[in-house]
């Protein structure tokens, strides 16, 4: 018998803390509640597990030192941290570690599908690209809920259609004067096996537009997306938008 893939999860109602009494007592949750327990609140009894359609890699880049850029500078910079594949686990893993608000500058976090280097060398990646925008006033910008946002839309696979395999992860980066978040796809517009161009750019487009919905932008604030390719190329500066949403 074919194993059915899992379905989506909605992340937003899945209880990370049992609900206590009332009345204040020590008394323990009730039945209903005792099936949703994690590993996080009783190892010996874990039982539930809410899967992910696919399974994810956190990498971190830290900030480089020293000031001396070698050609070995990125590699060296950039960490895998911890792997995983369902909802509880990535819960876990958010709760333990550092928020984007609190990086130190030049510091990036990637969230992409496991067997997926956040690179533009990665044969997933060589013939992408990705949808980027820019939050300049970082004072005001609730960069740590926007983030989150970005993560849960990934893994819940709800940034695009079912069945596009377009994207292969999202990115945070802390800079002087910005915060960037963005989502790598696998296409950049142009036709591929079994996929015609326009088919394509229509998935890319409504990636955008689902990726803007996630960073709450108005309408007159646009995000914009390039393919690596050209962003190599332009080198210190940034290569010109291939679509705009």
């Amino acid at each position: 018998m074919t194993e059915l893939a899992p379905e989506p999860q909605d992340l937003s109602n899945v209880p990370l803390t049992p609900a206590l009494p009332q009345d204040g007592s020590a008394a323990g949750p009730p039945d209903d509640l005792r099936d949703q327990l994690t590993v996080f609140h009783s190892p010996e009894n874990f039982t539930v597990k809410h899967p992910l359609m696919n399974k994810w890699t956190l990498w971190f880049t830290k900030p480089p030192s020293g000031g001396v850029k070698s050609d070995n500078q990125w590699a060296d910079s950039l960490k895998e941290v911890v792997s995983f594949d369902s909802v509880e686990e990535f819960w876990g893993i958010y709760n333990n570690i550092t928020k984007t608000s609190e990086l130190a500058l030049k510091s990036d976090y990637h969230l992409f599908k496991a067997g997926i280097r956040p690179e533009w060398e990665d044969p997933s990646n060589k013939n992408g690209g990705k949808w980027a925008y820019q939050f300049k006033d970082k004072k005001t910008v609730p960069i740590d809920e926007l983030w989150l946002h970005t993560m849960l839309a990934a893994i819940g696979e709800t940034l695009e259609k079912e069945n596009d395999r377009e994207v292969m992860g999202v990115v945070v980066n802390v800079r002087k004067g910005l915060y960037r978040i963005g989502l790598w796809t696998r296409s950049m517009g142009t036709a591929t096996e079994g996929r015609t161009g326009k088919e394509v750019r229509e998935s890319l487009l409504e990636i955008g537009r689902r990726f803007k919905e996630v960073l709450r932008l108005g309408e007159r604030e646009q995000v914009e997306f390039s393919g690596h390719s050209e962003s190599a190329h332009a080198g210190s500066s940034r290569a010109k938008p291939k679509f705009v949403v």
